[in-house]
């Protein structure tokens, strides 16, 4: 197939385009940079400069290359585009990245629209934003949690703009991908730098959970739902959503640093803001069980206890 990477040089971006060309896919992947072309020309992809948040950019690029599915990849959560991670003024931090899940969604299936492609895949998020209330382990039943108290609203209704705007599209509706917290080459330096400073506390009773992803792992998923043509929500997450109390000291044995120090959630509220606080105290984690039933995948890391383990070995 003919395949268009929205968002090629993503720490996804970078492991997903090489799958797709090992599988004979047709990739054109885009970047920001003209000075990346390089980078997606060496993973087998032709690369193209476009700005997803300029409609005219993005109806160009797709009209060019004329895909037979289009992967919406774009983020802008990098050091390079958002600056360093900042719990405390989360919606600040995400602010570019939710703009290209809803405008650049809007853009995206327009000229997907324009030019007819058949199929749509996005990414989407899934790692502690489930719904707080009943049990710990969310369905793609279960809706996710809008946050409304918190400093990640404005971030966690643009994932549902993106959500809904996907599953709407009267040509191009496809399958929203929601991806657990990445972890990978790229995807936790700088938090592995925090816990190795013990500036990256466990909050409260750390009862909180989370779902992890790695990187490969959330290659090979998108992989199956672009060649399955596959329509719905999927959790893309590993086997084991586990409590801030387990994973966070066990990254810290794995990073080589001493155990994260033990804050209360008040200081915790003054220190990180309210978003740190929910995630680890109140945080849901999600169930794989549609994605390996209807899509078939199987995780090379089903755990994040041997993907924290292989990677800071």
């Amino acid at each position: 197939m003919r395949v268009f990477v929205a968002g090629g040089t993503g720490v996804i971006g970078r492991r997903l385009v090489p799958q797709l060309v090992a599988r004979g896919h047709q990739v054109t992947a885009t970047t920001t940079s003209a000075a990346k072309l390089g980078v997606l020309e060496q993973l087998g992809a032709e690369g193209v400069v476009m700005d997803g948040l300029d409609a005219a950019s993005v109806g160009e690029a797709v009209a060019k290359s004329r895909p037979d599915v289009i992967v919406h990849q774009m983020t802008a959560i990098s050091v390079a585009h958002a600056g360093k991670p900042d719990m405390k003024h989360f919606d600040r931090w995400f602010a570019t990245t939710s703009r290209l899940r809803t405008e650049g969604t809007d853009h995206l299936l327009a000229a997907a629209q324009a030019t007819g492609v058949p199929h749509f895949v996005a990414q989407s998020y899934a790692s502690w934003n489930g719904l707080r209330q009943g049990g710990w382990v969310k369905t793609e039943e279960d809706p996710l949690d809008l946050l409304a108290d918190t400093a990640a609203h404005d971030v966690m209704a643009a994932v549902r703009h993106l959500e809904e705007a996907v599953l709407k599209a009267s040509v191009a509706g496809g399958a929203v991908l929601r991806y657990g917290a990445l972890y990978g080459p790229g995807a936790t330096d700088d938090q592995v730098e925090l816990v190795r400073k013990r500036q990256f506390p466990l909050v409260g009773s750390g009862a909180g959970h989370c779902s992890w992803l790695h990187l490969d792992d959330a290659a090979s998923a998108t992989v199956l739902a672009v060649e399955q043509q596959a329509r719905g929500v999927f959790n893309i997450v590993d086997d084991e959503p586990a409590p801030a109390s387990e994973w966070l000291p066990y990254l810290a044995a794995c990073a080589g640093a001493k155990p994260p120090m033990r804050v209360p959630r008040w200081l915790a509220r003054l220190l990180a803001g309210n978003v740190a606080v929910t995630m680890m105290t109140e945080g849901r984690g999600f169930s794989n069980a549609k994605a390996r039933r209807e899509l078939g995948w199987q995780l090379r890391y089903p755990s994040w206890r041997r993907g924290f383990k292989e990677g800071l070995a």
